[in-house]
């Protein structure tokens, strides 16, 4: 049995640990990280001879506790195997006990340390005007490695690069440079408030410069923006902070990583950046993914080329997730667990993620930053952004913590960043293979024509663009039919947060309507086609202002939405749920809620879609809980205007379809048909047929982004109506008299004049 060592070489107790024995009964090894116990007589007769002064043959030779030779050689393997023992060289000149001991508790061989250090010759290279480059290399002669200013990555086993900025443009040339010569490198922001350290770049797998940078720029955005107004290019400079103490400690620490590499010593923070807020002491370890679609490091037309391909649903099966989460793929710890490294205000795609301060203790509501990226420029356009942020409901804070997470990730997945598939051309010149964008919009050409007085009165949402061109050029980006089994186009705008018109006129603006992130593809798809469900149902009722039937709360027998009404009635706030599900036979509901204390009702209002009536029901009133802050005492004015005129104007007098029909029975849950299907991708083709069945078609965009892994579509469905102001010919007038909810169409003109606003 093998020890791992030669014989010759002694044997004893890794030097960060220090052995008690217990004679008869075992031994105690103590460290700074606790105490490891080591039962039985025989292993405390052989613990006693494991002070370094023995080989494996002494220990053979002197059999402790009587033990047989090969007893002997097998507890000593384990030991080894374990972690605890290691085979001794004999000390070394000019190396302490403490620093062999050190290199014990990092795992590696600490007899060999000094011969690498010693061969490890480090490229140091400084970028800055800031940056003590002095201070860093006598930290690194005193580690007793090698230093060469300046030398050539293939000149030296690793480059230590300092720098002022993360962000400085020169970084890029020192990056190419040393994955051409296959170096790591390592570096490093010791001058600051906050220490910046790592990532060690140039590991397998592991992300280059480049992915760095592109993740410091989203959340540096604002700083790029105002730059940019200022005529300025790359990172704005920033005061030198430092004091004596900082320089030689920050110094002294980027010793260590350079020593600690060359010793041979691998672990998951060198992957990372690490933060040290000097302020505070507060440390984070920040880690650093490659960006599989890197135009540096990777393939940068993977996006481009996932467009290309058919949309393939797999079977997916749902698994049992409590509290009404709806039909999922995986459970919300899990989705946590596997994306959390997406939160990170360095590398991650979300700076953080935050229960919402202003809510009652009993609404579970979290936010995850603003709408933030690249593709946003100008001041104004920064601002608006700034202002709209992800978020996330649900009847558990865990819910609500992955909902945030979710939304953050739809949000921005659903951005253009330039590597999308765009085909040129026109609505004529495509010809039947695009989609007239109007199918989808749905603008009335009398919304066109008055779209200068309506636009400056009311929100973004609900702007009308310019008139489509038909002969005007734009970008157009496939999307997959799940009806057709084809590919059509649709403009990309219409597609993708930010992306450039195309052309001189604006005649397309993405929304978020259709689109959704899941816990896998087909999870996503499933989701973002319940939206759609949803809107439509609800701009039905909206705009035409049609008595619906209550939905009975106390059916369902759900302790928390007892809880709810409970908290509601406490606050003075009176709440119910309407039925407003439409011909498509997808339970819709509208959950409302008005303040009884003041004329002044403040109404505020929550969707919710499922094919599960109870999970919509819990849609709804989990986002009346997060829309529930904005008409509590001491919140902060809606920017909205139609926000602001409704909850200023709106009671259930003036706006009497908001009340339920008394002349019907509340619906309960027998009066839906719910079947229960296994399979999430069994649900969604449920969906697609009901589309179908009423003349309409499914289309799909998969917008998951490579660096990201969370699946995230765009679903689309010409015809169904989105819940804006938006008043083509189509179900908007035909749906309510098919349900003999009118007896004719409403008339243009008669249509609900306040758009709807969530």
């Amino acid at each position: 049995m093998s020890t791992g060592a030669e014989t010759a070489e002694l044997l004893g107790f890794k030097r960060h640990l220090r052995a008690e024995i217990r004679e008869g009964e075992g031994a105690f090894l103590f460290s700074e990280r606790g105490v490891t116990a080591l039962r039985g007589s025989r292993i405390a007769a052989l613990a006693a001879l494991l002070d370094g002064t023995r080989d494996l043959d002494g220990l053979l030779r002197a059999r402790p506790g009587g033990l047989a030779p090969e007893q002997v050689a097998a507890l000593v393997a384990q030991l080894v195997d374990a972690g605890l023992v290691t085979p001794r060289a004999p000390a070394v000149h000019g190396i302490d006990d403490r620093a062999l001991a050190y290199w014990d508790a990092c795992g590696v061989d600490s007899g060999a340390v000094a011969t690498r250090n010693a061969t490890g010759r480090v490229a140091l290279r400084t970028l800055g005007r800031h940056t003590d480059t002095v201070s860093v290399r006598k930290a690194l002669d005193q580690a007793g490695l090698e230093v060469a200013e300046g030398a050539a990555p293939g000149d030296a086993r690793v480059s230590v690069v300092l720098c002022d900025d993360y962000l400085d443009p020169r970084l890029a040339e020192i990056d190419t440079a040393h994955r051409a010569a296959g170096r790591p490198w390592l570096l490093a922001k010791p001058v600051g408030a906050q220490v910046w350290i790592g990532p060690m770049f140039q590991q397998e797998g592991a992300g280059c410069w480049h992915c760095l940078s592109h993740r410091l720029w989203e959340h540096r955005n604002a700083e790029a923006c105002v730059q940019a107004a200022l005529g300025h290019v790359g990172p704005a400079p920033r005061p030198a902070i430092s004091v004596p103490s900082l320089t030689s400690g920050a110094a002294h620490l980027i010793a260590l990583e350079a020593s600690k590499w060359l010793a041979g010593h691998r672990y998951r923070g060198q992957r990372c950046v690490w933060t040290l807020d000097t302020l505070d002491l507060n440390g984070q370890l920040h880690e650093l993914r490659a960006r599989p679609q890197c135009s540096e490091c990777g393939d940068p037309g993977l996006v481009a080329a996932s467009t290309l391909r058919p949309v393939r649903l797999l079977p997916a099966a749902k698994v049992p997730v409590r509290d009404g989460g709806g039909h999922r793929t995986m459970t919300p710890g899990e989705v946590l667990e596997r994306y959390r490294h997406l939160v990170s205000p360095v590398t991650g795609i979300i700076k953080e993620i935050t229960r919402d301060p202003s809510v009652p203790p009993f609404v579970n509501s979290y936010y995850s930053g603003p709408n933030l990226t690249r593709g946003v420029t100008g001041l104004d356009n920064l601002t608006a952004s700034l202002r709209s942020s992800n978020g996330g409901k649900g009847t558990t804070p865990l819910d609500a913590e992955v909902g945030a997470l979710c939304e953050a990730v739809e949000r921005y997945s659903g951005n253009f960043h330039g590597d999308e598939h765009r085909v040129r051309g026109s609505v004529r010149s495509l010809g039947a293979q695009a989609i007239h964008p109007n199918e989808c919009m749905l603008f009335d050409p009398r919304q066109y024509a008055g779209r200068e007085r309506w636009n400056p009165e009311h929100s973004p949402f609900n702007h009308v663009p310019d008139p489509v061109d038909e002969d005007q050029e734009m970008d157009w980006t496939p999307v997959w039919s799940l009806t057709g089994g084809r590919h059509r186009l649709l403009p990309t705008g219409l597609l993708y947060f930010g992306a450039p018109s195309g052309g001189p006129a604006r005649c397309v603006h993405a929304d978020s309507n259709g689109n959704a992130a899941g816990s896998s593809l087909e999870d996503a798809v499933l989701q973002g086609a319940l939206e759609l469900v949803e809107r439509d149902a609800v701009a039905l009722w909206w705009y035409n202002r049609t008595i619906a039937p209550a939905v009975d709360i106390a059916a369902f027998g759900d302790p928390w939405m007892n809880e709810l009404r409970a908290h509601y009635a406490g606050m003075c706030r009176e709440i119910w749920v309407l039925d407003v599900t439409s011909d498509l036979g997808i339970p819709v509901m509208a959950a409302i809620s008005r303040d009884t204390r003041s004329p002044r009702e403040r109404i505020v209002l929550g969707f919710g879609a499922h094919l599960d009536p109870h999970t919509a029901l819990r849609r709804a009133l989990t986002e009346l809980n997060q829309l529930l802050p904005g008409v509590l005492p001491g919140a902060t004015p809606a920017e909205d205007p139609d926000t602001r005129r409704w909850l200023a104007e709106a009671t259930v007098a003036n706006q009497p379809y908001l009340l339920p029909d008394r002349r019907l029975r509340a619906r309960v849950p027998a009066d839906y048909r719910h079947v229960r299907r296994p399979d999430v991708r069994d649900d969604v083709d449920a969906l697609v047929r009901a589309f179908a069945g009423h003349g309409l078609e499914t289309l799909v965009l998969d917008q998951t982004r490579p660096d990201v892994g969370l699946p995230v579509v765009k679903v689309i469905v010409p015809g169904l109506r989105s819940f804006w102001a938006r008043f083509a010919p189509g179900r908007l007038y035909d749906v309510p008299v098919a349900l003999g909810r009118l007896v004719e169409p409403r008339a243009y003109g008669d249509l609900n004049p306040i758009p709807l606003f969530l």
